[in-house]
């Protein structure tokens, strides 16, 4: 039987579902051609009337819940059924209201609920006085049929070292049986969790919402559901931000990890450079990146205290992707410096193993929107020194280990090029420094929509960066509220503190 103690659920995803995850189709025989994208359409969605009622959230009060009724599968529309959570703040202003702006999370596992009912911060006081902000749980995460799988499972996880073909054998089966094991326990949507299929579902909000096109904003993994909305729905789209750009068209799991890497680095780069120059780096005089390593070799070791949570080992693998890379995230140099400088100075603890932090239970929707190929041990130590090479500093970045825990698993909805005709121009953007979705798969994305689409540069670090500045934020509210677009190399500058 199913209790608590044997359930992952997808709403409580760890901050680290990133962008980056790779899924993969890890056999001899396994398909490496470049694939076109997927070429179902969606019937048109009848429309259903939204019960909002309040959320029932004392501390944050204001936002409403409703849910859609979905097919798990849109080419059985009267097939099995999902519930959809949606839920909405109303706009401030509402006598210059322009109707419902709807937000497409990230992660994947970002719950877009959590993110309207916590508050909406995010979105300009602007964009909240002219929009309904509206948001929903993907399919799969949080209150919308969250992928469920059994914890016991679950931390019986290989480590992403994987040293010899055995090795790699076992981790394949065992992702095997973990597969087997939460598409039990979540039931038929396990096998349609992909983009594409999220796609007719924000289809199916917009008619739900009465809305005759669709005003849209897509966060890192959201903009991958906002581009191919677009491919798929082209007329119906009235504006389209996409911030943090994910690329879809990488080709292999080689290009994957090395661009991934490079953004990776990049980042840890200019945290480098800051360092050296400001007076605020609890760093400043010292080799930052000997620092670096003495800590990640005690890591390595298991002597290393995760200040986190004291008492604990911190793994090399989580220094890397739990301490650093979410640093960069939030473009916080001066709290990682000062975080490097406490480990360092920290005494060693007794040598020994260290747990690894789980991975989300949301890897699955990765796995479904990502072929990346791997045939053996060979030629995954082949693609690790690939991706060390790309980030020296960041060694078994997070990319390589979501690659390990997609060895074998199916592909519904593969990379491809986007083909979008017919939609207005849509806005991308983008930091120049980001560490997950680096600028040059932003530049790749607009290149892909040609004359559809224009990249806004932040020159500034961080995954996020429509509302870094007042440059940033009136260029995306003139383009939400009026549709006025930016020429075409348009670029703000980096926010100072």
């Amino acid at each position: 039987m199913q209790t608590p103690r044997t359930k992952r659920r997808a709403g409580r995803t760890a901050a680290m579902s990133l962008g980056v995850i790779a899924g993969l189709a890890a056999s001899a025989a396994a398909v490496t051609a470049f694939v076109a994208g997927p070429t179902v359409k969606a019937e048109p969605v009848a429309a259903q009337s939204l019960k909002w009622v309040s959320c029932d959230d004392p501390e944050n009060p204001g936002a409403e819940c409703a849910s859609l009724t979905l097919p798990v599968d849109w080419g059985r529309p009267d097939g099995p059924k999902f519930k959809l959570a949606l839920a909405r703040r109303k706009a401030t202003g509402p006598g210059e209201r322009v109707g419902s702006l709807v937000f497409g999370p990230g992660g994947p596992g970002d719950s877009g609920v959590e993110r309207v009912v916590k508050g909406v911060s995010r979105f300009s006081p602007e964009i909240r006085r002219r929009f309904d902000i509206v948001s929903f749980d993907p399919r799969g995460v949080g209150r919308s049929n969250p992928i469920t799988c059994s914890d016991d499972l679950t931390a019986q996880r290989p480590s992403p070292k994987i040293e010899d073909q055995a090795a790699f054998e076992a981790t394949l089966a065992y992702n095997a049986k973990l597969r087997a094991d939460c598409r039990e326990r979540t039931g038929p949507l396990f096998d349609h969790l992909d983009t594409a299929s999220t796609v007719r579902d924000v289809e199916a909000v917009r008619v739900a919402l009465g809305e005759p096109k669709l005003t849209f904003h897509g966060s890192s993994y959201g903009t991958m559901l906002g581009a191919q909305y677009a491919e798929t729905y082209p007329h119906r789209v009235r504006a389209m931000v996409l911030e943090s750009v994910m690329d879809h068209s990488v080709p292999t799991t080689r290009a994957f990890l090395r661009d991934q890497g490079a953004a990776a680095q990049d980042s840890f780069d200019e945290f480098v450079k800051w360092c050296t120059a400001s007076t605020d780096c609890a760093l400043r005089g010292r080799d930052v990146r000997a620092v670096w390593k003495s800590l990640l070799a005690r890591a390595e070791r298991g002597e290393l205290e995760n200040p986190n949570r004291p008492g604990t080992r911190l793994s090399s693998i989580d220094l890397v992707n739990a301490i650093a890379f979410r640093a960069f995230y939030k473009a916080d140099f001066a709290g990682l410096a000062e975080t490097i400088a406490t480990m360092d100075e920290s005494r060693p603890l007794p040598a020994a193993p260290a747990a690894l932090s789980p991975l989300p239970p949301t890897a699955p929707i990765f796995c479904s929107d990502w072929r990346l190929p791997v045939r053996d041990h060979s030629e995954y130590a082949s693609l690790v020194r690939t991706l060390n090479r790309a980030a020296p500093d960041m060694p078994y970045l997070l990319p390589l280990r979501m690659v390990a825990s997609c060895l074998g698993a199916p592909t519904a909805n593969p990379q491809h090029r986007l083909k979008v005709d017919g939609t207005p121009p849509i806005l991308l953007s983008n930091a120049r420094h980001d560490p997950a979705t680096g600028y040059p798969w932003a530049r790749s994305v607009e290149r892909q929509l040609g004359r559809n689409g224009v990249l806004l540069t932040y020159e500034g670090n961080g995954h996020g960066s429509v509302t870094n500045g007042p440059c940033m934020e009136s260029t995306v509210n003139a383009y939400l509220t009026d549709l006025k677009v930016p020429a075409r190399g348009t670029a703000c500058p980096a926010e100072t503190s």
